[in-house]
């Protein structure tokens, strides 16, 4: 085995990375597989006590920065944008991850529970990428691209059985920002891929998942027969994100054991 190209290949030594919604489920998979992959990550999210926590967990793994914003605001969006700028003057991996959802019959459901939602999770990614470019800029190369790394849903390729309309319809529109995003910066050097991931054990699941029975469930519906692990989702962002994947970019990657080939 040669060690020192599986290194090269994967290894993230040095590189900076933001991480949003990261203190918990999902994000808090990728950044701990990004820290053990030798970046520097910043992590936010909206509540300052639990995002100060969460890095100072993870600080046993490299450095991890918590800054606390609420990505659903123009504010909170510039909050963010001068933190990292403070701190850095270039940024490799931008991974969008922070959501938002909800459920309700189609009857009622509300334009709260609409526009939520797409702040959150369409408009949030847009303008907080638009944001840090420039120092997404400043780090690509030809060889080393900068990488934007987006985080959509199985629910964005396939109808969910659950009343959450705006959020498939979100997931579904990050995928196709991901794929216009790619074409027009593939000429900057930077790749833009997206994540769409199956059940995972996150707050947004919590409602199924903590449940044995409906767990169980829902693990016999996946055809891999079983809920996404924490080194499911690392490995994908971590390759993403390294120089394995240099010249991927405007792809949708469904991490969902075999989930999005499903049709109910």
């Amino acid at each position: 085995m040669d060690v020192n190209r599986i290194t090269s290949l994967f290894g993230l030594e040095g590189r900076r990375a933001v991480v949003t919604g990261g203190s918990r489920g999902i994000g808090r998979m990728i950044t701990e597989g990004l820290l053990d992959a030798g970046c520097e990550v910043i992590i936010t999210a909206r509540k300052v006590e639990q995002v100060t926590a969460a890095a100072d967990e993870m600080s046993s793994r490299g450095t991890c920065i918590a800054v606390p914003s609420d990505l659903s605001s123009d504010d909170g969006i510039g909050h963010l944008g001068v933190a990292v700028n403070d701190r850095w003057d270039s940024l490799d991996i931008l991974v969008n991850n922070a959501g938002a959802s909800w459920g309700q019959p189609l009857d009622e459901f509300g334009a709260q529970g609409w526009d939520k939602v797409m702040n959150v999770n369409v408009r949030g990614v847009f303008f907080l990428t638009q944001r840090l470019l420039p120092l997404l800029r400043a780090s690509a190369r030809r060889s080393h691209p900068a990488r934007v790394i987006n985080i959509g849903s199985v629910n964005g390729l396939t109808p969910p059985e659950m009343d959450t309309f705006s959020y498939s319809s979100s997931k579904a529109a990050v995928h196709m920002l991901t794929r216009h995003l790619a074409k027009e910066l593939a000429g900057d050097h930077i790749t833009v891929n997206a994540i769409a991931p199956g059940p995972f054990d996150s707050q947004m699941m919590a409602f199924a998942l903590n449940d044995p029975v409906a767990r169980a469930e829902i693990a016999r519906d996946i055809p891999m027969g079983r809920i996404g692990e924490p080194d499911d989702m690392a490995g994908v962002a971590i390759y993403l994100a390294s120089a394995a994947a240099s010249y991927v970019t405007g792809a949708v990657v469904p991490v969902g054991g075999g989930l999005s080939t499903v049709a109910k």
